[in-house]
């Protein structure tokens, strides 16, 4: 996994050294991107079967789909995934707009009981929270800082209602520290930080620790409950916990034996069932599967609220984003409107080329 953990200009760095590269590179990785621009062969391990794909990762997608066509009913619901996906690549930048619109106009639909029956079959699924006003979250002149170093200096932005705002920066430049200040765990040293009055926050962080490994996935999520409130509705706990892709005995493993993407569904499934309508998700892509990213993607876009997400993958971004919050040196945030691909032709062309080069981050020091 070469490009987990490293932020999107050291990974858009890594592709051009390989890129130029004439010897034979194997890659172990779950980056879209990456594998688009760097694959020539892509080596698929599907239920313990390898199947070697001659091109890159939107000519596998096209194959796959082919393939997928062929083997009947029972791969409908996988078949259904991945054909959203491709979709967004074959129209290309010109359709990717009015996201937020179009989830806002399915608020009705998605809390209907028809549609909670219908998507049982769903790889993963968030429940819709209660209807956002117009308010969201509103930052004002917001500073923080730790010890000598100001993370945040002079922020403001505000966050429209059906966005879904992508967080990118260096690892220890405070993205983290914004969620815990919008939750109220931490208090900025200056400014405001104003949620509208119909919002609720659901908080998905990065750390996966706090669960109970003697647990099976089922006990976890369900706390013993065969019928759960998800939001604004019951459902089934084994059914709920179905939706994030454990299906029969894989309910009865413990959390202990469970990998690293399969301990990331499981607390996606534990943290979205209180039915938020501003998520907060922190590093939600780590460890996760290309199926299992793909899922969320497409849960995000049919999500009726607004969502604010810290991530290094740059092909997730892309597909859910429709705002950048980019953390930058010396305190420094920049709010764009418009996805990840976007915001770096905008750098490049306003800063030049030079300004998508990785680098360490520079903290600016508070004057004494």
């Amino acid at each position: 996994a070469p490009s987990n953990h490293l932020e999107a200009e050291s990974a858009a760095w890594l592709e051009r050294f390989l890129q130029d590269f004439e010897g034979t590179v194997g890659a172990i990785t779950h980056d879209r991107y990456f594998l688009d621009n760097v694959a020539g062969w892509i080596l698929e391990l599907d239920r313990g079967e390898g199947i070697p794909w001659e091109g890159n990762y939107s000519s596998w997608l096209e194959q796959k789909d082919q393939r997928l066509a062929q083997e009947a009913s029972q791969e409908a619901a996988r078949r259904k995934s991945i054909e959203k996906e491709l979709e967004w690549v074959r129209q290309g930048a010109k359709g990717r707009q009015s996201k937020g619109k179009a989830r806002l106009a399915r608020f009705e639909e998605l809390n209907s009981v028809e549609y909670q029956k219908r998507n049982e079959t769903n790889e993963l699924f968030i429940p819709p929270g209660p209807r956002l006003g117009d308010k969201v979250i509103e930052v004002s002149n917001l500073r923080k800082s730790y010890g000598d170093r100001v993370l945040i200096d002079d922020l403001s932005f505000s966050v429209p209602k059906g966005a879904i705002v992508g967080i990118i920066g260096p690892n220890g430049a405070g993205k983290s520290t914004l969620f815990r200040m919008m939750s109220g765990q931490e208090q900025p040293d200056s400014g405001t930080i104003t949620l509208g009055e119909t919002v609720k926050l659901a908080s998905v962080d990065q750390f996966r620790d706090a669960m109970d490994n003697s647990k099976t996935v089922w006990e976890e999520v369900s706390g013993g409950l065969d019928i759960m409130k998800i939001g604004n509705t019951e459902m089934p706990s084994r059914a709920y916990v179905g939706r994030f892709n454990f299906k029969g005995v894989d309910q009865g493993k413990r959390v202990g034996e469970l990998s690293g993407g399969e301990r990331g569904r499981l607390h996606l499934a534990k943290l979205l069932q209180v039915g938020g309508n501003v998520l907060l998700l922190d590093e939600p892509t780590n460890d996760l599967d290309i199926e299992t990213l793909r899922a969320l993607e497409n849960a995000l876009l049919e999500f009726p609220g607004c969502a604010m997400v810290i991530s290094h993958d740059r092909w997730f971004l892309d597909r859910i984003a429709t705002h950048i919050l980019d953390y930058q040196d010396e305190g420094k945030v920049e709010f764009f409107e418009g996805n990840f691909t976007e915001y770096e032709e905008y750098k490049k062309r306003t800063l030049g080329a030079e300004a998508l080069e990785p680098k360490r981050i520079k903290y600016k020091r508070i004057a004494k």
